[in-house]
């Protein structure tokens, strides 16, 4: 990993991109099962003031609203809101509670008369419908609530979104994580994820136990070591997760001022993360969605030597998608460690406790 990456945020969260604020809303039953009671919520992330933004869409399986609108040749180029939501399309829903919340704040493009706006509201689900009751999935008034508790404080793990994630046969949940760029043209710039883990791919080497994702920065760097091998054997023996859909989903950001064109990148690379952190990534059965959106914040100079050819953001840019691939990594790790059971799914903690133990002397 690159030196000028090791620096984490003041949060080590999204919000550590200036202009973000993310919030959560779910109902969770304490007796819920696989196919009985609540399990299911949404996140939302807001852009106060709006921001640049882009999408790259990797699974074989999306359920998305207003993806097309984020193409970088089109007409619109900011976003007031990202919803990330559980329930499959039903979840689509919540996104017209964001939009009623934006409206009733004023956010959104304005069109005529002052009270006039359109909020626009990008958003992607995770399948987790077998997670408590089939019928129990985010409708617009969790989008709303998500929207009204959005601060720069949020809990992660088993919330919003992640309620009802699962990643293979563990629990999922919502992870986050921030880096700030040392030296080089992107000096000070923030790079930061927001990620749900729902995949139906592995989390961990089926070989040690170790987490994938915890390979850039090796396990003891998130305070862990290698598990014993008969937790490694439990693990393996654990019923697959057997679902047709999964997914995983999220949001990098930066506040580097930079085009929806570089937004895309950012996107792009954001998904190299989640290739390192799960195994298989992008597959037919997953609908695996990255948002990449920038605020603005923090200006950059632009680069004189750059050929006429390149775009003048380019050396800004490379620093920033190395960073992004390695916070989405980072982002998915958290959401797997900070999780809570639910329906019964046990999580890694549960699983591989002596991976979190004092090592042998």
């Amino acid at each position: 990993m690159t030196a000028a990456f090791s620096k984490p945020g003041p949060r080590d969260s999204l919000t550590d991109v200036a202009g973000l604020l993310v919030g959560h809303h779910h109902e969770l039953d304490d007796d819920a099962t696989m196919g009985s009671g609540s399990a299911t919520g949404a996140t939302v992330v807001r852009a106060l003031g709006g921001a640049t933004a882009a999408v790259d869409v990797r699974g074989g399986g999306p359920g998305t609203r207003e993806t097309d609108l984020l193409d970088p040749s089109h007409s619109v180029q900011h976003v007031n809101a990202i919803l990330l939501t559980a329930g499959s399309a039903y979840g689509l829903a919540a996104a017209d509670g964001v939009m009623r919340w934006l409206e009733e704040h004023g956010q959104g493009i304005p069109m005529g008369s002052p009270d006039h706006v359109v909020p626009i509201v990008p958003a992607a689900v995770i399948f987790d419908l077998p997670v408590g009751d089939w019928t129990a999935r985010p409708t617009a008034e969790f989008g709303y609530l998500a929207s009204a508790a959005a601060a720069t404080e949020f809990a992660t793990g088993s919330v919003g979104a992640g309620v009802g994630a699962r990643a293979g046969v563990l629990k999922g949940g919502v992870g986050t994580a921030s880096t700030v760029i040392e030296g080089g043209p992107a000096d000070g710039v923030t790079v930061a994820a927001l990620m749900v883990a729902n995949p139906v791919g592995a989390v961990f080497d089926p070989r040690t136990g170790s987490l994938w994702g915890t390979g850039t920065l090796g396990p003891a760097a998130f305070g862990m070591r290698k598990p014993d091998v008969n937790e490694v054997w439990t693990a393996l023996a654990l019923e697959p997760k057997g679902t047709a859909l999964n997914t995983t989903i999220g949001v990098v950001a930066t506040d580097a001022t930079l085009s929806s064109a570089s937004c895309k990148r950012i996107a792009v690379a954001g998904h190299d993360g989640l290739a390192r952190a799960i195994r298989p990534a992008h597959s037919p059965l997953d609908g695996d969605t990255i948002f990449a959106v920038s605020t603005g914040t923090r200006a950059v100079t632009a680069e004189s030597s750059v050929p006429a050819a390149f775009s003048t953001e380019l050396p800004v840019l490379a620093a920033v998608t190395e960073a992004a691939a390695i916070v989405v990594e980072r982002a998915i790790v958290r959401a797997l460690l900070d999780a809570t059971s639910v329906a019964g799914i046990p999580t890694y903690r549960q699983i591989f406790p002596s991976a979190f133990a004092a090592s042998r002397a």
